[in-house]
Formats: C-alpha cells, structure tokens, sequence
C-alpha cells in the first residue's frame, strides 16, 4: 500500500499573519508586491511579468511534484506581506529548499521578513526537517545581509551563491 503524500500545515508556518496557498487569481497581487522589489530584478533580470509568476507558480525541480511544492502568501488581513516557494525533501529527504522569498517593501527592513523566516524554521524543524537551502544571485548585497543575518551561510554554487541554515 502507498504511503499517503505528506501535506504541510501552512497556517502554522506564521504565528503573526495568515498563511495560505496562492492561486493563479492571485497573481496581480503578487506581481504589485514584486514589482517595487527592484534591487531584485537588477540582480535576477528579466524583470518580473505576470506569466513569469504562473510559471513560477507551477515550476518544479527535477522529481519533484506539486504535492511537494507550496508557493505561499503571509497575509496581514487581506495585504499581502510576502511571498515564499517552498519545495519540501529537496534536494534529498528532510531538506526544505527556498526557491523564493520576498516581502512588500512597507515591511522591508522593520524584521518583519527575518520574523516570518523564524517562525517557517521553528516550524519546520519541530517536524523533522533538518536543514534549508536557497540560493541567491551573485553580487545582491541586499539577499545575501538578509539571508546571513538569518543565520544562512555559504555553501558553495557557480552562478548563484547557495546558502544553507541547519536545523
């Protein structure tokens, strides 16, 4: 008999704001949050377009599947805060890898983003998980003081600084 596919409690990701999956009826909201992060996309050219939000939304790593992936918004009330795609046990089992994290600039550097990402630590290590990876584009002096202040460190990568924080 197959194992049922483990599903992730995402409300308890956040003990401030309400978190939810986002849909494609989504996607002008996320795109308004991700437009005025422009210090991201001079370093992650092309700059962000509505469909370059659906296929992030669906994208997947290699033996991955949609039961694995949670793209997610932290709501305070109905603004959107910020917004995460998590893969769950990947690369390998127990590791949970960041493929996007970014907040509305109205809650940039007021440690609103370094809050929500210890609540998802907190979280994700009381079931099991071990450690998170991302990766950050080379030479953006803002990701790479967020992630570092957050407890992430380099781990190695070419084209893009990979970072890892353990459990």
């Amino acid at each position: 008999m197959a194992e049922a596919p483990f599903y992730l409690e995402i409300n308890a990701l956040s003990e401030r704001f309400y978190v939810r999956k986002l849909h494609e009826n989504d996607v002008d909201m996320i795109y308004d949050l991700s437009c005025e992060n422009k210090l991201f996309y001079q370093y992650h050219p092309p700059f962000v377009t509505k469909e370059s939000i659906l296929e992030d939304m669906s994208a997947l790593p290699p033996g991955k599947s949609c039961n694995d992936k949670y793209y997610i918004g932290f709501f305070e009330d109905a603004f959107l805060v910020a917004v995460m795609d998590l893969i769950l046990d990947y690369p390998t089992e127990k590791i949970v890898f960041i493929g996007l994290f970014m907040t509305n600039i109205l809650y940039q550097h007021k440690g609103i983003g370094s809050e929500i990402i210890e609540d998802v630590v907190r979280h994700l290590k009381s079931i099991g998980y071990r450690e998170i990876r991302l990766g950050i584009d080379r030479g953006n002096p803002q990701s790479y003081s967020f992630w570092s202040k957050n407890g992430f460190s380099v781990t190695g990568g070419k084209e893009y600084v990979l970072m890892g924080r353990i459990l």
